[in-house]
């Protein structure tokens, strides 16, 4: 069984939830970096990884990494790493990437200048004057960051926050893969309850369910590497097969999901259907001033309106007020808060038991969480 050294970039702060997964999977020599993780693994975790990872972004085939400082150098390099190994006399092979901090900071420059060696590489197995690019896609990615160069094959295709059910969104929606960090952190349980005041389009919703529930994220899509000779097709059954037989569907678990917007009620449903989570998840019009906390139990995680996003400063500020208020503190109830307003906690009034950064898109937040009673 061949190794490879693989890397899932991410989110910034959620490596080592990143790590932490990659490792229950059977994940080898994992080490959570800035902002991605590096380990080694067969065919069958590049097919695993992308079908169950949460909180990954991609996963990435490292076939080299290497200092240049000048284009010579670039080029000789790239030219000396296996493509053959992986990409056909067919196969369409792109390439993009992003310079950082180094001598070599033109990124078209670089596409070209790789991109001219992979070609010569390649043309000491296939003797041919020209490549068609009509086959199978294997996206080469760079980083040059530092004068360092980091080559990979992106073998997911399309990113894994896309798992497939969210093809329409209402306006400014979080991304899926941040939603299951929240759930996470948060401690979603098999038999829990979820509650989302600010369901939106239900991306935290569907991801909590997922998460509760142990259904892997990627069974309803398709990646790049299905169509690639080193991950056969066998492998990917195989992988679906034991992903399914994790499933926890019968456990107890339901989320709820309310928002003023009947559109986005609708649209939670539909997208729950699509996530194949329908049967657990239920939505309704109401107002956060409407919250309800009589129940026994329950895990609240929103990511409420906020000025920079779609509300202006001092209506986002009487959402937090009245939050605040509805979200008192509770034995058996917990409350967990996105949010990038540094004035949070002090409108909200009261200090979070504890708080995490995170980054929705290119935005700094905190992650508030309270679960104290007292």
């Amino acid at each position: 069984m061949k190794a490879y050294r693989l890397v899932c970039p991410c989110l910034l702060g959620v490596e080592g939830l990143v790590a932490e997964e990659l490792r229950e999977m059977g994940a080898e020599n994992v080490a959570p970096e800035n902002g991605r993780v590096v380990f080694d693994g067969s065919a069958e975790m590049i097919a695993r990884a992308n079908i169950r990872a949460r909180f990954a972004e991609r996963v990435l085939v490292l076939l080299g990494t290497f200092e240049a400082k000048s284009f010579e150098a670039l080029f000789n390099a790239v030219k000396a790493l296996p493509w053959s190994d992986w990409i056909g006399r067919d196969d369409t092979f792109p390439v993009k990437g992003r310079c950082l901090s180094s001598t070599l900071m033109s990124v078209p420059d670089c596409q070209a200048i790789i991109k001219k060696a992979v070609v010569e590489s390649l043309r000491g197995t296939y003797p041919v004057e020209r490549f068609p690019e009509t086959g199978p896609l294997y996206q080469i990615q760079f980083l040059i960051m530092k004068d360092q160069v980091s080559l990979m094959l992106d073998t997911s295709g399309a990113g894994l926050h896309k798992r497939g059910y969210r093809k329409h969104s209402n306006e400014a929606p979080i991304k899926e893969t941040l939603a299951a960090v929240l759930a996470k952190l948060s401690r979603v349980r098999t038999d829990g309850t979820l509650i989302d005041p600010f369901c939106g389009s239900g991306t935290v919703l569907i991801e909590g369910a997922l998460l509760a529930m142990h259904i892997a994220p990627g069974l309803r899509r398709h990646f790049a590497a299905e169509k690639w000779r080193a991950v056969p097709g066998a492998v990917w059954e195989a992988e679906r097969r034991a992903a399914k037989a994790l499933e926890r569907r019968d456990e107890g678990f339901r989320a709820f999901g309310y928002d003023i917007d009947p559109e986005a009620v609708a649209l939670t449903l539909e997208n729950a259907k699509k996530a194949g989570v329908a049967e657990v998840v239920t939505a309704a019009v109401r107002d956060i001033a409407d919250f309800d906390s009589s129940g026994p139990y329950g895990c609240v995680i929103c990511n409420p309106p906020y000025g920079e996003r779609l509300l202006d400063a001092r209506a986002a500020e009487a959402i937090y007020k009245t939050m605040g208020r509805v979200f008192g503190p509770k034995r058996g109830w917990s409350y967990g808060v996105i949010s990038p307003d540094e004035r949070f906690e002090t409108v909200f009034g009261r200090r979070a038991d504890r708080r995490r950064k995170l980054y929705n898109g290119m935005i700094r937040c905190q992650y508030y969480m309270y679960y104290k009673t007292v």
